[in-house]
């Protein structure tokens, strides 16, 4: 495994492998690896002749208060990992190196970032949005691999590689849960024991709601507040938004015709944790009666 931190001589690199005819595929993690990251590198590698795995901590994407500064950064770890998942090229630049001291260009959207993470972390796309754009100027890839968990930046991410005509393929692939629900994270190892064990409200609430979505139940509000009241039994979770959008265009969905998204952001203690599953309802058989309008439901 080739390891490189300057951002020319990775694209330099990059340039080199597709002269040769070789499939690139773009895995861009945060680092603090674990089994979530590994997956979408084993799907990189189905799809490609070369599999780039970035390694950086973006500055961009934290707000003022957020854990820039104690976000886990094990690099010999994440190393061993991507050697042995059979990576290509792990690319970990640093900072200073990615953004110029009078970096003044940026990338930003105004529609599919409105709302969740969106609302509730100000400039946090703007900033994954122009990380990944330099990602995929740097590193060249024909295909780039991000996990469902992320729902809204993957995406914001389609959305960006349609309306700027990068030639990159976007891969969603499924999110990975542990064996109680909750869905991998490297801000997992924050937890502490007590919260760890209460961070399984979040995928049971979720399953809750989709439990009563299979029963028939279609309206946005009643869905949400399936969700609330689970989230509520549990001491210390704090709701920062609980969600039913269009999987499209993530504008909440009153009714659920369309699939779409329960999407929710908790915090236990310090930990902003997040999750999501699709609801995607049959088709409607000709003739059959529309489904029932939303109802009134508060969490």
């Amino acid at each position: 495994m080739l390891i490189l931190t300057d951002p020319s001589e990775m694209q330099r690199s990059a340039m080199g492998l597709r002269r040769n005819g070789l499939k690139l595929a773009l895995v861009p993690t945060m680092g603090c690896l674990h089994e979530g990251h590994l997956s979408l590198v084993r799907e990189a590698a189905r799809r490609a002749d070369r599999v780039i795995v970035s390694l950086f901590v973006n500055p961009a994407q934290f707000g003022p208060g957020e854990d820039f500064a104690r976000y886990p950064r094990p690099f010999e770890h994440d190393a061993a990992l991507c050697r042995g998942a059979g990576v290509h090229i792990l690319f970990a630049p640093a900072p200073e190196d990615m953004y110029a001291p009078d970096a003044s260009v940026f990338v930003d959207e105004g529609r599919i970032s409105r709302g969740l993470c969106g609302s509730s972390r100000p400039g946090h796309f703007k900033g994954v949005l122009t990380v990944v754009t330099k990602l995929f100027n740097l590193c060249r890839p024909d295909l780039a691999v991000f996990g469902r968990k992320d729902a809204q930046q993957a995406r914001l991410i389609r959305q960006m590689a349609r309306d700027l005509n990068f030639p990159v393929e976007i891969v969603v692939a499924p999110t990975v849960r542990e064996g109680d629900g909750l869905a991998m994270s490297s801000r997992n190892r924050y937890l502490s024991g007590p919260d760890r064990k209460k961070a399984t409200c979040l995928h049971s609430a979720l399953q809750a709601a989709r439990a009563a979505f299979e029963a028939g139940e279609r309206g946005g509000a009643a869905l949400k507040a399936i969700i609330g009241r689970r989230i509520a039994e549990t001491p210390g979770a704090a709701v920062e938004y609980v969600e039913i959008v269009d999987a499209e265009s993530f504008e909440p969905a009153a009714v659920v015709r369309r699939p779409a998204l329960a999407a929710l952001a908790v915090r236990l203690g310090a930990t902003r944790l997040i999750d999501n599953i699709e609801l995607t309802p049959e088709p409607q058989a000709e003739g059959a009666p529309p489904p029932p309008e939303d109802r009134a439901g508060t969490l």
